[in-house]
């Protein structure tokens, strides 16, 4: 139990420094120019001020999405604090939100605005930032962890 409190605050941290560090950095040498190309027709650095929650939508509702996102936060952290997960995966994946949801919030409460910088340009995608990717990819581990649950007490039942 304590090992595991212990890497969900070190992860945390360090997912919101690496967020808040590749912001910090986006505004000073990418807001200036606005965009730079890192591999031509795949993927560029653009400078975007996103008023809105995920990818820019329900930009007017901003502060539902503050009090959503700190009531998750809180809800995951308390989870993670209070009861030892048998799943280091579902561990790992709560912790990932955790840490990319505080780098966005960080934003919203200092800025007004989320800072977005990542730019896919080989598919029609939204530009996001470092506290996004940890995000996604925690919710796509839950959706892993379900999947594998699911497998195995099927399994379970079925002897």
């Amino acid at each position: 139990m304590r090992k595991q409190r212990l890497f969900v605050l070190v992860a945390v941290v360090i997912i919101t420094l690496a967020d808040q560090l590749t912001k910090i950095l986006s505004l000073f040498y990418l807001a200036p120019i606005k965009s730079t190309s890192i591999i031509p027709n795949v993927l560029d650095f653009t400078y975007v001020m996103n008023k809105g929650a995920a990818f820019g939508m329900f930009a007017n509702h901003r502060w539902v999405f503050m009090v959503l996102t700190t009531v998750v936060i809180i809800a995951l952290l308390v989870y993670l604090m209070v009861k030892k997960s048998d799943s280091k995966l579902l561990t790992t994946a709560f912790t990932m939100i955790i840490g990319g949801g505080i780098g966005n919030m960080i934003d919203r409460v200092g800025r007004g605005y989320v800072i977005d910088f990542i730019d896919v340009k080989f598919v029609n995608f939204y530009v996001f930032n470092v506290a996004d990717c940890f995000v996604t990819i925690g919710c796509g581990l839950i959706v892993l962890y379900l999947l594998v649950d699911t497998v195995k007490s099927v399994k379970k039942k079925n002897g």
